[in-house]
This record gives C-alpha cells, structure tokens and sequence, in this order.
C-alpha cells in the first residue's frame, strides 16, 4: 500500500502553553539556557555545537562542508538526526522546509521558515507550522539583527517571546575563530526547534554574504 503523502501532525500547543514542535523531549518546565558555537571550520564535529549551562553537548549541526549546500542536518550528542533542513531551490524569500529525522518526505515536514519580505535590512523570519499551508499568518517570528546576534522569537504576530538570542564574547573564543552566543528558551518551548531556526538563520545570511545581497 502506497504511504500516506499528508503532513505531519500539527506540533503540539497544549492549553499549558507547551510548544512541542519537534518533540515533548526538547521542552522543560523551566528556562534552558544554551550555548551555540559556530566554528569557522569543522570537518568532524559540524561546525555547530550545542551545549547546556554545565558544558554537555546536546546537539551538533553537520558541517556545511560534508553536506549539499542546501541541507543541514541537526543531529543529538549522539550523532543521530533529529531534523534535517532544505533549502527550497529558486526561492525568493529563502525559503527551508524542516523534516523530522532525516527525512525529505512531505509526510515528515515539521515546518517551513523564510524571509518576511524579499528585500529587508534587518533580521525577519516567519515560521509555519506543516498544517499551516495557506500561510495566511505566521506561526512563529523572528525579529532583530543576525549581524549583532541578537534575535528575538516571537509566537506568531504577538509580543509573546518564547526565544532569545546575544552574542557571548570570549576571548578564546575569537582567538580560536569561533564565535558564540547565548539563546535564552522560555519554558515549554521546544529548543532543538529554536536551534534548527538559528542554524536557517545562518544558512540565509550566509547565502546573503556570498551573493553580496
């Protein structure tokens, strides 16, 4: 029997104000405070890190090098997936659409992310949900400036801020190439979803950088 080519379900927003878009593991009843490092050039680790406030790796991004220019790839400690983001090809707005696991299949799209507008200076996401297919309104949106790592997310068109995101300057740090920055998850909000959003972040800037937009 041919498998079914719905979407995934939609993430889980409980009457609590859970937000559970990749998974109820990645939400904690408090704040998580983590630290992203980007390096310049990785190709073992993927050139992101994740870690918690004691040091513990919680995730990795594979690195750009080993991967198709249009594809990340955010896996746990363990190095196992747990989402895949792909860039859709001859889009205006820098469109991803984000997978659970590894997946390209429309069934696993968790959800899509890209550019508020076509032409903008500073920092503005909109995110949909899978079910969201008209995209009328946004689910989530990322405000700020990606230059200065500074970044608010926001549940949808609100003031509600569920993220945030600053530049952490370390010496060794700058030495070493790398650059930091903290990201600040409000209670009941999924991280590995944040960390998935910053890494598009990157990917679209990036992209901006190389095709001197």
């Amino acid at each position: 029997m041919a498998a079914s080519s719905s979407p995934a379900p939609a993430p889980l927003m409980s009457p609590s104000g859970v937000v559970a878009v990749v998974g109820p593991q990645f939400c904690a009843p408090y704040v998580v405070a983590l630290t992203v490092t980007k390096k310049a050039l990785s190709l073992s680790d993927g050139d992101f890190v994740v870690s918690d406030v004691n040091g513990g790796v919680l995730m990795k991004v594979q690195g750009r090098v080993l991967s198709l220019h249009s594809r990340r790839v955010l896996c746990d400690s363990a190095g196992s997936p747990i989402v895949s983001m792909r860039e859709k090809k001859l889009s205006m707005h820098h469109r991803w659409n984000v997978y659970r696991g590894d997946s390209s299949d429309h069934k696993d799209l968790l959800f899509t992310v890209k550019k508020s507008h076509m032409l903008q200076l500073k920092t503005e996401l909109d995110v949909f949900f899978a079910a969201n297919t008209a995209e009328q309104h946004c689910d989530f949106k990322v405000k700020g400036s990606w230059f200065e790592r500074s970044c608010t997310f926001y549940l949808g068109d609100t003031n509600t801020i569920i993220a945030l995101m600053s530049r952490q300057y370390e010496l060794k740090n700058v030495l070493l190439g790398k650059d930091t920055f903290g990201v600040t998850v409000y209670p009941n909000v999924d991280y590995a979803f944040v960390v998935a959003i910053i890494v598009i972040l990157d990917e679209i800037h990036r992209d901006r950088m190389e095709h001197g937009e």
